[in-house]
C-alpha cells in the first residue's frame, strides 16, 4: 500500500495545483467512450500510479485494486488463483473505475448483476478534493451507492475493495438457436442457476442465438479465436434446438476460462470486419497482438479526427452515415418490441443481447433489483437519407428505449432534454450528491459531460 499512498499524495497534489475555480479532469490515455468531442482544455490530473492490483487474497476470495487497473491485468492477477471478478466486462483495457463510475455488463450478469455490485468498497477522491472511503453502511454510504452511472462527475475511484469467485480451467459452451424473439425472451426469463454464464447474438427477426456456459474441469476439445477462428462466426456453426436450453449433453463449443472471458474482444464482437480483418488473408498478415479492442477504438478515433471515411464516401457518391453505438436495458418481455422496432427503422445485424437481473438499487440507474432485463449492443454504421434531423436513428432508439421502460447507457451520444434525463436518472438523488462531494462544481455536471458534450 506504500505505493500507492505515494500516489495518492501526488494526485492530491496535483488537484490542489489546479487554479481555484478552473474546471477539473482526470488525465486518461485511453478511453472506452464513445462521445467523438472536442477535449476539454483544462489541466489534468495526474492519475499515474493508480493501475496495479494491489492485493489478491485466495481464502476471502476478495481484492484490492486500483482504479484505473484494467480488467485484462486484473484477470490476469486473479486467474492463477483460481479466482475472477464476478462481473468482467468484455473489452480488455475498460478499468475497473471506469467500469464503476460507469456501468459494465457481461454474460455473468444474469446473475450477478453489474461489476458495481461485487464492490465492498471504494477510495474516492471527490470534487471538493477530499479523499473518503465509501462502504453500504458507512457515512459515506450515500455517495457509494450514488456512484455508479456518475462518470467522474462525483468524484474518481482510486481504490476498490471487491469480491471475487471461484472458476474451473475451461468454460462449456451451447449455442441455441431460435426462430423467433418471443421464444428467445421466453427462454431468458426461464433461465436459472443452471448456467454460470448467458448472452446472446441476433442475426436477423429469425435467426437469435443464446449462448449458455458453464464451469468445466475438463471438455472434449478446446477451441481458439485468438488467431484465423473468428467467435461470433462459429456460433452459426455450432449450435442446437432449444431443447437442449438445460444443458445436458455434449457442449457444442468449449474455451478456457481466460479464452472465454476475453472472446469478444480479438475481434471487437464483429467490428474488426470494418478493418478487414476478417478477410483471411489480412487477418494472417494482421500482427496478433494487434487484435484487440483498443487498437481498433484507437483507429476509429483517428478515422473521425481525419475524417478519411467520410472523405472517401463522398468522393464515391456515397450517402453520409451515421453512427449507431449504443448499450440499452430494456425488460425481457418488452425485447420483441424493442428487436421488431430495431430491424424495422435500424437494421443493422449482428445485435449483442446480454440478459442482466440488479442485485440493488442503485439511484443513478434505476434498475429494479431482481427484474430481468436484457442489455441489446449494437455498434455499427447506417446510411442517413437526405432531409432528416441529425442523429435521427440515434433519436428514434433513445425514445423507443423511454417508451418500453428501458434505460440507455451513457458512455455514447445521447439527446434527453435536461427535464427527461433527470427523469431517467434521477436528479433529486444526484443533486444532493453533487452538494455534498462537489460543492464548488469542480468536475463537470452529468447532463452536461453526457448529453451536451462540455
Amino acid at each position: 500500500m506504500t505505493g500507492h499512498q505515494t500516489a495518492v499524495e501526488r494526485l492530491l497534489a496535483s488537484y490542489r495545483a489546479i487554479p481555484e475555480g478552473s474546471p477539473v479532469r482526470l488525465a486518461k490515455r485511453t478511453s472506452n467512450l464513445f462521445r467523438f468531442r472536442d477535449e476539454i482544455q483544462a489541466p489534468g490530473l495526474d492519475a499515474s500510479g493508480f493501475d496495479k492490483v494491489l492485493s489478491v487474497d485466495p481464502e476471502a476470495r476478495v481484492a484490492d485494486v486500483q482504479g484505473m487497473t484494467t480488467y485484462e491485468d486484473l484477470v490476469d492477477a486473479t486467474l492463477p488463483h483460481g479466482l475472477m471478478p464476478f462481473v468482467v466486462p468484455q473489452l480488455k483495457t475498460i478499468t475497473l473505475g471506469g467500469a464503476v463510475t460507469g456501468l459494465g455488463i457481461e454474460s455473468s450478469s444474469f446473475r450477478n448483476g453489474l461489476p458495481h455490485e461485487s464492490v465492498l468498497e471504494m477510495e474516492i477522491l471527490t470534487g471538493a478534493g477530499e479523499v473518503v472511503t465509501a462502504t453500504p453502511d458507512n457515512e459515506h454510504r450515500e455517495l457509494f451507492y450514488g456512484f455508479p452511472n456518475s462518470y467522474g462527475t462525483l468524484g474518481y475511484a482510486l481504490r476498490l475493495k471487491i469480491k471475487l469467485q471461484p472458476v474451473k480451467p475451461y468454460v462449456a459452451l451451447w449455442h441455441v438457436r431460435f426462430s423467433s424473439a418471443q421464444e428467445c425472451a421466453q427462454a431468458i426469463d426461464e433461465l436459472g442457476a443452471d448456467v454460470d454464464f448467458i448472452d446472446g447474438t441476433v442475426f436477423g427477426p429469425d435467426e437469435l442465438y443464446l449462448t449458455l456456459g458453464r464451469f468445466a474441469d475438463t471438455v472434449p476439445r478446446v477451441s481458439d479465436y485468438t488467431g484465423q477462428g473468428i467467435y461470433y462466426r462459429s456460433i452459426r456453426d455450432r449450435f442446437v434446438t432449444p431443447r437442449w436450453l438445460r444443458p445436458d449433453g455434449p457442449p457444442t463449443d468449449a474455451l478456457t476460462t481466460h479464452d472465454y472471458l476475453w472472446r469478444w474482444d480479438t475481434d471487437w464482437f464483429w467490428c474488426s470486419r470494418a478493418f478487414g480483418v476478417q478477410n483471411s488473408l489480412v487477418r494472417r498478415a494482421w500482427p496478433a497482438s494487434k487484435k484487440r479492442s483498443d487498437v481498433y477504438r484507437r483507429l476509429v478515433a483517428l478515422d473521425k479526427r481525419l475524417q478519411t471515411s467520410a472523405r472517401v464516401d463522398r468522393w464515391l457518391g456515397r450517402p453520409a452515415r451515421e453512427d449507431v453505438i449504443q448499450d440499452v436495458e430494456v425488460p425481457v418481455e418488452r425485447l420483441p418490441e424493442f428487436l421488431d422496432f430495431f430491424h424495422r427503422e435500424i437494421g443493422m445485424s449482428p445485435v449483442w443481447l446480454c440478459p442482466l437481473r440488479a442485485q440493488d438499487k442503485w439511484p443513478l440507474y434505476p434498475l429494479e433489483p431482481g427484474r430481468t432485463y436484457v442489455n441489446v449492443g449494437f455498434w455499427g454504421t447506417v446510411p442517413q437519407k437526405p432531409g432528416r434531423v441529425p442523429e435521427h436513428h440515434n433519436r428514434l432508439i433513445e425514445r423507443e428505449v423511454a417508451r418500453l421502460d428501458g434505460h440507455k447507457s451513457l458512455y455514447s451520444t445521447a439527446f434527453y432534454t435536461r427535464e427527461d434525463f433527470w427523469r431517467h436518472y434521477d436528479g433529486a438523488t444526484y443533486r444532493t450528491l453533487k452538494e455534498e462531494y462537489d460543492p464548488e462544481r469542480r468536475l463537470l455536471d452529468l447532463y452536461d459531460k453526457t448529453v451536451r458534450g462540455r
